[in-house]
């Protein structure tokens, strides 16, 4: 009877522990497999089969790590994450959809590393932020988003003060015959700042354009063949360009008020252009 009494009382010390833990805690590291599971908890040993079904249970400034070549899927992203994929085939197929949709808070940092966004020439946008504090686009290749007015990546925030940084990726085919951008970039919540660096930005309709209030920052980067202009400004847009070539697009090289630190290769365009000095160097 005494040790009746005695496990009664040790259970109900821990009954109310046990029913205070979540039923579903979210992790601050997820996996995605090719031959993953959504039901599975986007474990090491037990990853997940898509990036919605792994955002959902990994926690706000967490990873989602892909742990060998898949197509993840389509994702919106809500808050704060990362997802690396580098090493592997991080595949999304956007066909007639848009890749990756950003609608954080204003607060919010993304990072998107090592991923294929692919549109099979129906997608709508291959990323596309409407709001966060920042987004890097890191060793991503964006491609093949060909309806009306279609986009590679669509920076239009409506936070001020929003980030984009564009690193070592291939942004190419994107935009129809005759409308859509590789590039763009039109706040709509107050300034914004753009760093594209070591990047290729080619064979889109026109290939970077910023308008708005937006300081662009485009470094060691080229932007060729594109089926009208090459760099577009509009408003009150400070765009400076260096180390880069701006080549054989079919249209103007640049249009706008675009400015040079004197070292680009800018030929074989229709036409060419000189842009004025954006200074910088002592």
């Amino acid at each position: 009877m005494r040790r009746i009494a005695l496990w009664a009382l040790v259970a109900g010390l821990f009954i109310p522990v046990i029913a205070s833990q979540p039923a579903h805690a979210q992790a601050s590291r997820t996996w995605v497999s090719g031959v993953g599971d959504d039901a599975n908890p986007c474990s090491r040993t037990a990853p997940c089969k898509t990036f919605p079904g792994a955002i959902s249970k990994t926690a706000a400034g967490g990873e989602i790590n892909c742990l060998d070549p898949g197509g993840f899927g389509v994702v919106t992203i809500t808050k704060a994450i990362s997802i690396y994929c580098e090493g592997t085939i991080g595949g999304i197929l956007a066909a007639g959809t848009n890749g990756v949709i950003i609608n954080a808070a204003a607060t919010d940092h993304i990072v998107l590393r090592g991923l294929d966004i692919e549109g099979f020439g129906t997608g709508l946008k291959g990323v596309t932020v409407l709001q966060a504090a920042s987004v890097v686009i890191e060793h991503c290749f964006i491609r093949d988003f060909n309806s009306a007015g279609s986009i590679g990546v669509s920076f239009t925030p409506s936070n001020a003060g929003a980030l984009l940084m564009i690193r070592d990726s291939i942004i190419s085919h994107n935009g129809s015959g005759i409308d859509g951008t590789g590039v763009l970039i039109n706040p709509n919540g107050g300034s914004a700042k753009v760093l594209i660096n070591n990047s290729s930005i080619n064979k889109n309709f026109v290939g970077v354009n910023a308008q708005g209030s937006v300081n662009l920052q485009v470094n060691n980067s080229n932007i060729s063949e594109s089926l009208s202009t090459g760099v577009a400004q509009g408003g009150v847009a400070n765009i400076r360009i260096g180390r880069s070539m701006i080549v054989n697009n079919a249209g103007i090289a640049t249009a706008g008020t675009v400015l040079s630190y004197g070292d680009n290769q800018i030929n074989g365009n229709g036409p060419d252009t000189t842009p004025g000095s954006a200074g910088g160097y002592k």
